[in-house]
């Protein structure tokens, strides 16, 4: 059975008027990726929050490696790390001195020398916070919430702001932590980054969690139909809907959209090569983790996906 470091049963937290947490139960295992997704204002956040004994919650049970945070938060800051959505560092402090700062809170020992190689950054050991670029930044962060050594590390929201390159070497990144046996709580809003590093997704929405599970299984199951299009000469093509995975097909001039689940293309494949077809521009359309997201949360993209 996979070791259970996170527990957080029937979490709610209130301020005043607003709700900014209803009813939160989630677990986390042990050296996985958990990604943590949800709307503006949905609560995801503040979750983390009171997982790291940040914020205190009006009720519910949190455990995070046995510990509970309000009680045993001294305990607890020895063996988690932490990245918050809203990191700063001093704009003239240099890379070494964050560094050495933040292992100086450290119990025992702290080879914090060894981060700068392991994370990209030497040659950058006197630079200013200010004059390293967005990815090195991420870089230092990552370092600095490493530099306990911790078995469970928090990062809200890593790559915002980055560019294409800078995201994708972050990924790498926190991958790279989670192969040294670390658990990462991993809270994004860009759905292509959690359906990329995440072994299983919490969507948080209106303070609950609506659904849990790997980014595959959530497509699977609220994703929608795929669809396959493709253009032929043939006229007439209703004959597909008897195939068990078709759900309709829709014909507009010489393009033809088939729509339906499970092994649709090559099924559809498979038959039209039967009758001696060979479609044209052939496309293949998946459901996405973002289409997932949408279908969940009922919101549109002009509404932001940021807490």
């Amino acid at each position: 059975m996979d070791e259970e470091v996170i527990s957080v049963q029937h979490l709610h937290k209130q301020y005043r008027d607003h709700i900014a947490i209803e009813d939160v139960t989630l677990s986390v295992r042990r050296g996985e990726i958990f990604g943590i997704a949800g709307p503006n204002g949905a609560g995801k956040t503040t979750s983390v929050e009171c997982i790291q004994g940040l914020r205190k919650p009006d009720s519910g049970e949190i455990r995070v490696l046995g510990l509970d945070p309000e009680r045993d938060i001294t305990r607890l800051r020895q063996r988690i790390g932490s990245q918050l959505q809203q990191s700063a560092l001093p704009e003239r402090i240099k890379v070494w001195e964050a560094l050495d700062l933040f292992a100086s809170f450290v119990p025992g020992e702290s080879n914090w020398p060894a981060l700068i190689d392991q994370w990209g950054l030497t040659g950058k050991e006197t630079a200013s916070f200010a004059n390293l670029s967005g990815g090195q930044q991420q870089r230092l962060f990552i370092a600095l919430a490493l530099i306990n050594d911790p078995e469970v590390v928090f990062l809200d929201e890593l790559t915002q702001g980055l560019d294409p390159a800078a995201r994708h070497a972050t990924w790498g990144l926190i991958r790279a932590a989670r192969d040294q046996g670390k658990t990462i709580v991993l809270v994004t809003h860009f759905m292509d980054e959690a359906e990329i590093l995440c072994d299983r997704l919490a969507i948080i929405d209106h303070g609950r969690v609506i659904d849990l599970d790997t980014p595959q299984a959530l497509i699977n199951r609220h994703g929608g139909p795929q669809r396959l299009t493709f253009s032929t000469d043939h006229n007439d093509l209703d004959w597909l809907e008897a195939l068990d995975v078709v759900q309709d097909v829709t014909r507009t001039g010489s393009q033809f959209t088939v729509t339906g689940t499970g092994s649709l293309v090559p099924l559809v494949s498979h038959a039209l090569v039967e009758r001696g077809i060979v479609p044209d521009d052939l496309r293949i359309h998946q459901a996405s983790l973002e289409d997932t997201f949408l279908r969940l949360t009922g919101r549109d993209q002009m509404n932001g996906l940021a807490d």
